[in-house]
């Protein structure tokens, strides 16, 4: 394949990639109407996120099955062929079920964007320039997560909510051509032999229990729920023995011997605990970060729109952009990759520890630094860490290798967002009490702010006992937006709390003894 084809198969592949991405977290912000538009509940609006994640998680580690199975090439297409169709019917849906089912045909068809796209990305590239590949894919795996959310945002205030599905139509065609005429099967295809189905479901039921459990469990009062409680024994039981059945198969649909190098399962690990702190940065979404936890506080504290959510989130994100090209640059010239994570991981801290900090009078100017610290991070980080995950694999075990970190990243980013969510919770009840217990009648303080309130009042013509009433509520909309302040400070405090206890992870790395051929990147052991 000469340069300017295998350039527009990477760039096709990083934007099948991308929108799979986007679609984890573009819906977030347009569930209320959809729910107003199909007649639904919120609680039942919310399995369009749900669904979508339980495909996603239960496709992605057997990516690599199916594509030994079917046919890369054939499997790969098929998968954006699927996607495609079922984003065209989300947006004909004509109920919440109807949604909700196509949303999950969705998933499963997206899981493959995500998994095998990155297998071509780094198949595109030599052993030793493996780090570019990081860094152009990381792109991707950046963009797709933080504008998400804005973008949805923005079709649904000035379209509909069907064309946050519609958009994908153009682009999954424009894909699905380019792979039919671009895209080959390996060199060393690998052999499958009878079709592992005990294994996929025990899969199913393990790792799905378990993404239904992290994406319901807090709507649901966690164990307080029969059915949270079912769901999380069927989970542990269905896990354990999908490893059990797994090890023991001559076929197995998830290779896990894979886990044998070493680095392959500190990125895991290190990339479960990247996405926890990414997801609930930013969305629920999400894949990362930036998509919940951001938006959220400047959107319901300080009163941004969808629109400036997105302006104040873009130089951080065009930095990390330009940073990640960089950060493979610095990779070639010798810098320790060990040093980099080091460094991406405390500006991270640094980051999580700003934000601690913001109060409700913040404005951009007060979020800007901190959003640059994380930009910068991101991209020091990414390409390590997306190159370490495969580094040392036999190239046949690269789409699993790949499929299993992606996997990780996928429960990582929904356990940290069922995580901050219940503790924006509790913290938010401990300090609304504690607000409340120094309101003292009489205090000094308390009657001037009731005052100014009815002053306030009475210049708008409300007076008497309705002004009174009006200015307790108002006063407890203070002590409810005080508290919800508190509780996003302590949950920017528990972000990087993860990413600190992250770090000695990277001790446990190291370098593959040279055996003559160009190493890949790895992470020093000194």
């Amino acid at each position: 394949m000469n340069s300017f084809k295998r350039n527009i198969l990477l760039i096709t592949v990083i934007g099948a990639a991308m929108m799979e991405l986007i679609d984890t977290s573009i819906v977030n912000v347009a569930l209320s109407h959809m729910s107003g538009n199909l007649g639904a509940t919120l609680e039942d609006t919310s399995w369009v996120i749900t669904s979508y994640a339980i495909a996603n998680v239960i496709i992605i580690p057997i990516t690599s099955f199916l594509a030994a199975k079917l046919g890369r090439r054939n499997y790969y297409i098929g998968s954006v062929i699927l996607f495609t169709l079922c984003s065209f019917l989300c947006g004909q849906a004509t109920s919440i079920w109807m949604l909700v089912a196509f949303r999950f045909l969705q998933g499963m068809g997206g899981g493959a964007l995500l998994s095998v796209s990155q297998a071509i990305v780094f198949e595109l590239f030599p052993v030793e320039k493996r780090n570019v590949a990081g860094a152009l894919f990381g792109i991707g795996v950046f963009v797709g997560p933080t504008i998400g959310p804005t973008l949805g945002g923005f079709i649904t205030e000035y379209y509909s909510w069907p064309w946050i599905f519609y958009i994908n139509v153009p682009i999954g065609i424009a894909v699905a051509v380019l792979c039919s005429m671009l895209l080959t099967e390996p060199a060393d295809k690998q052999q499958t032999g009878r079709i592992d189905r005990t294994g996929i479901i025990l899969l199913a039921i393990g790792v799905g229990s378990l993404q239904t459990v992290l994406e319901r469990g807090e709507a649901e009062d966690w164990f307080d729920t029969g059915y949270i409680i079912y769901l999380t024994v069927t989970a542990i039981v269905g896990i354990f023995l999908f490893i059990w059945w797994e090890l023991r198969v001559k076929n197995p649909v998830v290779n896990l011997s894979v886990l044998k190098s070493r680095n392959l399962s500190i990125a895991a690990v290190f990339t479960f605990v990247s996405g926890v702190g990414i997801f609930t940065f930013v969305s629920g979404v999400g894949i990362f970060t930036s998509v919940f936890i951001t938006p959220v506080f400047a959107q319901r504290l300080l009163n941004f729109t969808p629109t400036q959510t997105g302006l104040l989130l873009l130089p951080g994100a065009l930095l990390a952009i330009g940073g990640l090209m960089i950060s493979a640059r610095l990779l070639q010239r010798g810098i320790s990759p060990l040093v980099m994570i080091t460094t991406g991981m405390t500006l991270f801290i640094l980051f999580s520890w700003q934000m601690s900090r913001l109060n409700l009078e913040a404005g951009q100017k007060d979020i800007f630094i901190p959003l640059i610290w994380r930009g910068v991070g991101l991209a020091i980080v990414t390409v390590p860490l997306t190159t370490l995950a495969v580094s040392g694999l036999e190239p046949k075990d690269m789409p699993q290798g790949a499929a299993l970190n992606n996997m990780m990243r996928q429960l990582g980013g929904s356990f940290g967002i069922a995580l901050v969510n219940t503790y924006l919770t509790n913290r938010n009840a401990v300090h609304r009490t504690d607000l409340i217990s120094h309101l003292v009648p009489g205090d000094p303080l308390l009657t001037e702010r009731l005052s100014g309130y009815t002053r306030y009042l009475a210049a708008k013509g409300i007076t008497g006992a309705d002004a009174q009433d009006r200015a307790l509520r108002l006063l407890d909309n203070t002590v409810t937006r005080q508290s919800n302040a508190l509780s996003f400070g302590d949950a920017y405090l528990l972000i990087g709390l993860f990413f600190l206890l992250a770090l000695p992870l990277l001790l446990m790395t190291g370098r593959k003894k040279s055996s003559g051929k160009p190493a890949p990147m790895l992470l020093s052991d000194h």
